[in-house]
């Protein structure tokens, strides 16, 4: 039988005092039962807990960057072009509401590829042999058929051809931004991310340029000019320029991976960027780059922090295609 002493001794070791701040802010979610408010619901999600506080801090940091002309730097893999996410970026860089782009060599082609033909929505458990007879790359749930990169194969060479002969003449060899600009001058559409990129003239850099269709091709195309060459030193070294000679700056990265540490490293040399927004779904208990969070990125002086800054960074944790459109809604829009 359990004692009085011993039910006393229980509710003391699971009841202790509590010692809350005054100034706490109560849990609480949208109010449904009012006419609806796109503007409040947003708002709602600081108060909501979970990802959703994170989702709502990070549409304060960037309405931030905003409000202190931060030159913002927004980095992003190669599936979140895959995705239809690709027209949300297309119209920030239309608007000019970015100022420096850093992606993989999928981000790039992918997004010429659909200014010919759109993609395919299609299924994560689809049959994969069928799909493969059928010449039917898939990601995700999203199809890429092998026609579509016969078509980029063919915008592509042109262009290095033009480059390859720049080079023989002149001894100037081409940086992977201004490839990409080349790529935005040529496309002529308006739904392009690399065409409103060249029209506004923001760069677009790309670390890994040669890690996808466009690396296939120049594969190729080396087999017939041995000498062609690419730049990449260039890029770093103009990448980073760019992020000293900012006053101040701040990173939205969708994903990780190569273009957001590429991103963020071109921005030690400055103590790091002002204000820092990760969306990702990538752990860190392996330790890799794509995992870490921005208590980390502190340690090697990639987002600033002694600073007397109140809350200079967030990581919304989960999908970027159901994220961004809200933060974009939140923070460019509304």
């Amino acid at each position: 039988m359990v004692t009085e002493e011993q039910l006393k001794k229980a509710r003391d070791y699971n009841y202790l005092k509590s010692k809350y701040p005054k100034d706490y802010t109560p849990v609480k979610g949208y109010d449904f039962s009012k006419s609806f408010d796109f503007k409040e619901l947003l708002n709602s999600y600081k108060t909501t807990g979970f990802q959703a506080t994170h989702l709502g801090i990070a549409i304060d940091l960037i309405k931030k960057m905003r409000e202190e002309n931060v030159t913002i730097l927004l980095s992003y893999t190669s599936n979140v072009v895959t995705s239809g996410l690709r027209d949300v970026i297309a119209h920030l860089v239309r608007k000019k509401l970015v100022h420096v782009l850093c992606t993989s060599a999928g981000g790039v082609e992918e997004d010429i590829m659909k200014c010919h033909k759109p993609f395919i929505l299609g299924d994560f458990k689809a049959d994969t042999k069928e799909l493969y007879v059928r010449g039917m790359n898939r990601t995700g749930n999203i199809y890429t058929p092998d026609e579509w990169y016969v078509e980029f194969e063919k915008f592509l060479l042109p262009i290095l051809e033009e480059f390859y002969q720049r080079q023989k003449k002149e001894g100037k060899i081409v940086s992977t931004p201004e490839l990409i600009k080349e790529f935005g001058e040529k496309v002529n559409d308006e739904g392009s991310i690399v065409y409103w990129a060249a029209k506004n003239n923001i760069p677009i850099f790309c670390p890994g340029i040669v890690d996808g269709a466009i690396g296939d091709v120049i594969w190729f195309f080396k087999h017939k000019h041995p000498d062609f060459k690419i730049d990449v030193s260039d890029d770093i070294y103009n990448l980073s320029n760019l992020s000293i000679e900012a006053e101040e700056t701040g990173a939205i990265c969708l994903g990780s991976g190569l273009p957001r540490h590429y991103l963020l490293n071109s921005n030690i040399f400055k103590g790091g960027v002002k204000y820092a927004v990760y969306i990702t779904t990538a752990g860190e208990g392996d330790g890799s780059t794509s995992g870490s969070k921005p208590s980390e990125a502190y340690t090697w002086g990639k987002i600033e922090l002694f600073k007397p800054y109140e809350k200079n960074s967030v990581l919304v944790e989960g999908d970027a295609t159901i994220i961004f459109p809200l933060i974009v809604a939140g923070a460019f829009i509304i």
